[in-house]
């Protein structure tokens, strides 16, 4: 059973990757693999009596004016041995200009396939706040174009939906955030164009392998995929190890983009930090000093493994 729904998945990714049609808007994150909450309602981690906690803070393009900035934060927890539920929150900055703000509760049930397989199926509701702020913009061009003369606050409704496979060792994905377009600028008297969210799409996989009998040397390969209509795929690669259950590193690689290195560490067993650099391979080079991402991750709850300490080793997220 397990065969049959990994191959299945599997051809979702290639129908995925080559039906995708607007240019890409939601943030990126390079840690994505510990950001699964925000990208995934389905992601469930089969971990009862604990609640997992994370923030993440990315700076992207550092040293262009005005360049992007994404905070996320996440909770969540299984509420019986089918159902886990919890909230989360994306807040995209561009300059004093753009914020953006997504916040959801999201709500995931669990099949189990096999004794350690198991597909959920997750919904996340809530609604996105979107405002422009042009007090004091510098303008380059003496005749200023209507859209960028008023600012805007608007809020609208929102639903994602995902499913998420996973045993003691992997996870795949397949989730769309944001199902709903929203229009942040409406024509007005046929001058004012309309800017028009679309939805995007994502995959996300990983594997981890262990080398040796205690434990303490493993690797986890993984990719996130994320498609829009109108724009190529982007596909990020990484690779990460961990030694002795306390110190993580790896290598990543975005496509056409940029190349990373992550580094992690478990401050106690409830709580891990991380940090990861990305260095443009794009014509942006030029312009910025690469992107920088901090985490922090905390459990919350006495459910733990007594032979690590850890609760959270069940789930493939954390290795």
């Amino acid at each position: 059973m397990k065969h049959k729904t990994i191959k299945y998945l599997s051809v979702l990714v290639v129908v995925f990757c080559s039906s995708l049609m607007q240019a890409q808007q939601d943030p990126q994150f390079t840690h994505y693999m510990y950001n699964m909450s925000v990208i995934n309602p389905a992601y469930a981690t089969d971990n009862p009596g604990v609640i997992n906690m994370g923030g993440l803070y990315r700076a992207q393009w550092v040293g262009i004016k005005g360049a992007p900035t994404t905070q996320s934060f996440f909770a969540h927890s299984p509420m019986s041995k089918k159902v886990e539920m919890g909230i989360s929150i994306v807040h995209d900055e561009i300059g004093d200009v753009v914020n953006e703000s997504n916040v959801f509760a999201d709500f995931a049930y669990v099949l189990q396939l096999s004794e350690e397989t198991r597909l959920s199926f997750g919904i996340k509701a809530g609604a996105t706040f979107f405002s422009t702020n042009f007090n004091g913009f510098v303008y380059t061009d003496s005749a200023i174009d209507p859209a960028f003369q008023n600012n805007i606050s608007k809020t609208f409704p929102n639903v994602g939906a995902g499913t998420y496979l996973f045993g003691p060792n992997y996870y795949l994905g397949f989730s769309t955030p944001n199902l709903m377009t929203t229009r942040h600028l409406e024509t007005q008297n046929g001058v004012v164009g309309s800017g028009v969210e679309a939805i995007h799409f994502f995959m996300t996989g990983g594997y981890v392998f262990t080398f040796n009998s205690n434990d303490n040397f493993k690797m986890k390969p993984a990719f996130m995929a994320k498609g829009v209509e109108g724009a190529p795929v982007s596909i990020d690669l990484t690779t990460n190890v961990l030694i002795n259950n306390k110190f993580e590193g790896g290598v990543g690689y975005r496509i056409g983009d940029s190349v990373s290195a992550l580094a992690g560490f478990y401050v106690t067993p409830s709580l891990r930090i991380g940090y990861s650099y990305d260095y443009t391979l794009s014509d942006l080079k030029k312009f910025n000093s690469g992107s920088h991402e901090v985490f922090i991750l905390f459990d919350l709850g006495s459910s733990r493994d007594k032979n690590s300490g850890k609760g959270y080793d069940k789930s493939p997220r954390f290795f």
